[in-house]
């Protein structure tokens, strides 16, 4: 790889996401600094109800809340103190804590702590792009926010036209989260592909965005596996990189993310009261629609649906 190529490529990766003001995510114009204001909502009295008289929250009067900090907008992003944490899980865990009566307390954290910080009581929820699957279901409860939908992106220039089944991935070097369900779609379908004769596929781990990005515009990676409102902002911010496939979260069924309680905390019915009290005042949309992710919207949250592994 030439110099000045690989310069750019370091650039792009560690470009501050925050400057970009605007940009078009599923034809909605999105500004980062109006998304700076927050969208607050009313007590839900019914809601508030519902909080068991016995629960100790990780902080009194407040709903902590872990955000897997990946500044990784429209999810998550840091403001220009790069302290703040903003995106739409911050916009929906305002929306659950103000239906509360409860301070919100957002924890900026790595996504391999959030399942041990709650189940040990350290946060009271995780937001943070968890898909509901079988095995979580296990030690965790879930009130469901959105649609999960994942997609494939590759270079611009990359020679790769499509990427929607088990055989597109063989030989590859994918981006992917470890521990994730996209992970685990990636590994299912590689099996699957093992079993024909076909090449491995390589995951490829990365820390944050910025590595991300770097792996892939160096050539390091073929493709990045993600949540796909992710790789649309990336894709309409800087040009670097398109859309090849698509494929829902729950393969090969539909699945949702969720509010991730632990379990028989006694939580889970408040926080979907919450939630969808926010959908029919309308403050979801508004959160959903602010940061480009009104495709994923639901009509409604539920409690332990079915996910991946079911």
């Amino acid at each position: 790889m030439q110099k000045s190529s690989l310069l750019l490529a370091v650039a792009l990766a560690f470009a501050p996401l925050v400057q970009a003001s605007d940009v078009t995510i599923n034809g909605t114009g999105v500004s980062l600094e109006a998304n700076k204001t927050p969208i607050n909502t009313p007590r839900n009295a019914e809601a508030v109800a519902q909080l068991p008289k016995d629960y100790h929250f990780a902080v009194p009067g407040k709903f902590t809340v872990a955000v897997a900090a990946l500044n990784s907008p429209p999810l998550t992003v840091f403001s220009d103190d790069n302290k703040t944490l903003l995106g739409s899980e911050v916009d929906i865990a305002r929306l659950v804590a103000d239906s509360l009566g409860l301070e919100l307390n957002v924890v900026p954290t790595s996504w391999e702590d959030w399942p041990l910080g709650v189940t040990s009581g350290k946060y009271d929820a995780a937001i943070s792009n968890i898909t509901v699957t079988k095995a979580r279901k296990e030690k965790f409860d879930f009130a469901t926010y959105r649609k999960d939908s994942l997609g494939f992106y590759v270079k611009a220039s990359s020679p790769i036209k499509t990427i929607e089944k088990a055989e597109d991935i063989a030989g590859l070097r994918i981006i992917v989260g470890s521990g994730t369900n996209q992970e685990a779609i990636l590994l299912a379908w590689n099996a699957e592909n093992e079993k024909k004769g076909l090449k491995p596929f390589t995951p490829v781990y990365t820390k944050d965005d910025a590595a991300q990005t770097l792996a892939l515009q160096s050539g390091r990676a073929d493709a990045f596996f993600g949540p796909n409102v992710i790789g649309a902002w990336k894709a309409a911010l800087t040009k670097k990189t398109r859309l090849v496939g698509s494929v829902d979260g729950g393969w090969p069924k539909a699945a949702h993310i969720a509010v991730t309680l632990k379990k028989g905390s006694g939580l889970v019915e408040p926080v979907q009261i919450a939630l969808n009290g926010v959908i029919k005042n309308g403050d979801y949309e508004k959160v959903l629609s602010r940061w480009g992710e009104g495709v994923e919207k639901i009509p409604s949250s539920e409690i332990n649906p079915a996910g991946l592994g079911d």
